[in-house]
């Protein structure tokens, strides 16, 4: 099984430019999507209208640790790994999304595909999906 890159949403584009979010000040936090979700449509800003958020046996979104960092002329936004450990049955997911909850609405900033087959990821109960970040970050400008 191997993940897409992220895809990044619309509105990010023009929020990283202009501060509405800010990359080393604002809270980011993974969030977990069904196969039915709308959330890989770039067009989603706003969270609350990004449908079938997974729910129930254990599952919760995670706060991501984020670094921007500029090393001579390239820039990386970085994370560490989102971590999901389900509890009372199976999480069942298709997308990951990452999402500032600083901002107000909560903004969509990217997804990806977790299963480019694709198809659908479960994790057991009692198990951990791991969503790993790239040795090279989320985002790199050069």
């Amino acid at each position: 099984m191997a993940a897409d890159a992220w895809v990044f949403h619309d509105r990010y584009k023009e929020y990283m430019g202009d501060n509405t979010i800010d990359m080393d000040g604002d809270t980011f936090e993974m969030r977990l999507y069904t196969s039915a979700s709308n959330i890989a449509t770039t067009s989603i800003g706003d969270a609350t209208t990004a449908t079938n958020e997974v729910s129930g046996n254990g599952y919760a979104a995670d706060v991501l640790v984020t670094t921007w960092t500029r090393a001579t002329s390239t820039v990386t936004w970085d994370s560490d790994d989102g971590a999901f450990t389900a509890s009372g049955g199976s999480i069942i997911s298709r997308y990951a999304a990452i999402i500032d909850t600083t901002t107000t609405p909560d903004e969509v900033v990217c997804h990806s595909l977790l299963d480019n087959s694709p198809a659908d990821v479960t994790v057991t109960d009692g198990n951990t999906l791991t969503v790993q970040i790239n040795a090279s970050g989320i985002n790199t400008l050069t």
